[in-house]
């Protein structure tokens, strides 16, 4: 029998009060989530209602003491308590409650990113990863790779010097991602891979592949006389291999096409009044809560299981209405310290956006970094260039010869600036611009350069001389 002993063990351990969770809670959500949740809690808790709504009981629609519950509340307790819990966070041994989010995020990934993911989660060698990647960044928004093997290999090189038979086999590897087919250089090749990734015994395949290889012109002029004749089979089995291929997906990126209209509403608005720039929040972050008046009265009055019930409605309601009045409060705090720190930027543009960690605003605002990152994710600024996600305005440095640091932001800037005048006929590769950013005073890796060209959506210099060329043809041949 095994020994039998008693142990006295001390643990250390955050505890989240309501209050807290609520908080937390709200900071995070966006304008469409706020307001979700605040109909949510309205259908839910007859002792809130909307500021302007009428009384549910006129007659006893009489002034009561603490209506406005968050009128006069003291946050410092709870902001201390608020960052406590966020340097916890930093603790590996300390897991975050899960909350479960009133609305699920909408976005879906784009054909590059679930692509990247399977390239992370597949057996793939270093080399052949770096080779996979390269594809998929050349692909067009069909999910085509209009680019040739050898230009594959031009954009590795010199880094990685590779040969055609091993991009080949690699685009092969990448046309069985899901979706099947993508990366294919045409609808035949399209079609082709889909059709041989279909199990053997498929009725129709065998016909099929023989026509997506030699005979995809008559399907598409649907000339089935000349079809019928050049493949040599029978109508029956002809209609079930078209019935296959017309089964099949021509454009593999079809379903990751997230072109749609978006409408941006703004969380802040940002104006320049007597030469400062100051900021108000939205209307939407107030929702125009109050406290239901008739049911604070009838609190008064019932007892047993009523009151009870009453009451925790009540403090239910008090600690919205100061969880809101935080997030507010949080809210502009933020915004006006990104303001301040970026005043250069909405007076002169990204040239001179100036780096900026989640860190420095944290200490300005005496909150912790996670708070500033939830108070700053998925919001929206309005400023007079425009409007931005409040993150826009974080950025990594990049160092200079004097020992200061730029912004990533103003080196896309340059980068772009650059690019627009460089010349059709030999556009600048990666190292000529970080060369031409060296002579400034930027010292950036080549590999940044790609990075950040990529980032905004420009090709490599081989796409680029490609693109010109075919604008010149067009213009000479007077198309516009």
């Amino acid at each position: 029998m095994a020994d039998q002993s008693l142990q006295l063990r001390l643990t250390q351990k955050l505890a989240l009060s309501p209050q807290l969770q609520q908080a937390i809670k709200l900071l995070q959500l966006n304008r469409i989530e706020l307001r979700e949740y605040v109909q949510e809690v309205l259908d839910q808790n007859p002792i809130l209602e909307r500021e302007g709504a009428a009384e549910s009981d006129p007659e006893k629609a009489e002034s009561s003491e603490g209506a406005d519950a968050a009128d006069g509340e003291d946050f410092s307790e709870w902001e201390q308590e608020l960052s406590e819990y966020d340097s916890w966070q930093e603790t590996p041994s300390y897991q975050e409650p899960a909350m479960e989010m009133q609305i699920p995020d909408p976005d879906e990934d784009s054909l590059r990113d679930h692509l990247l993911w399977q390239i992370n989660l597949g057996r793939f060698n270093e080399t052949d990863a770096a080779i996979a990647t390269a594809i998929v960044y050349a692909l067009d928004e069909d999910g085509y790779l209009p680019d040739t093997i050898e230009d594959i290999r031009a954009s590795l090189a010199p880094e990685l010097l590779v040969s055609p038979e091993e991009v080949t086999a690699v685009l092969h590897r990448v046309q069985r991602m899901e979706p099947v087919g993508v990366a294919s250089r045409d609808a035949g090749e399209c079609i082709q891979v889909q059709l041989a990734a279909l199990p053997s015994g498929t009725p129709g395949r065998e016909l099929a592949l023989r026509i997506a290889r030699n005979f995809l012109d008559l399907v598409a002029d649907h000339d089935l006389a000349e079809l019928k004749k050049q493949a040599g089979a029978a109508e029956e089995a002809l209609r079930a291999s078209l019935d296959l291929i017309h089964s099949l997906e021509p454009r593999p990126g079809a379903r990751f096409d997230n072109r749609q209209d978006e409408y941006l509403v703004p969380d802040v608005y940002v104006s320049e009044v007597e030469g400062e720039w100051r900021i108000s929040l939205s209307p939407d972050n107030d929702p125009g809560l109050r406290l239901n008046r008739y049911y604070i009265d009838l609190l008064r009055q019932s007892g047993g299981k009523d009151a009870e019930y009453l009451k925790g409605r009540l403090q239910e309601a008090r600690w919205l209405l100061a969880s809101l009045e935080l997030r507010n409060r949080t809210l502009i705090s933020v915004a006006q310290c990104i303001v301040d720190m970026q005043q250069d930027f909405l007076e002169h543009g990204e040239m001179a956006m100036r780096p900026l960690i989640l860190k420095d605003v944290a200490d300005v605002v005496n909150v912790h970094e996670s708070t500033v990152s939830r108070a700053t994710t998925r919001k929206y600024m309005l400023t007079p260039r425009g409007i931005y996600e409040m993150k826009y305005f974080f950025s990594s440095h990049v160092s200079t010869d004097d020992g200061g640091a730029v912004s990533a932001t103003a080196v896309k800037a340059r980068l772009q600036m650059l690019l627009q005048s460089e010349p059709h006929k030999k556009p600048l590769s990666d190292q000529d611009i970080a060369d031409l950013l060296g002579q400034a005073g930027i010292q950036v890796a080549r590999r940044t350069i790609a990075k950040y060209r990529e980032s905004l959506g420009i090709g490599s210099s081989t796409e680029r001389r490609r693109q010109y060329r075919r604008q010149a043809a067009a213009q000479a041949a007077g198309i516009h």
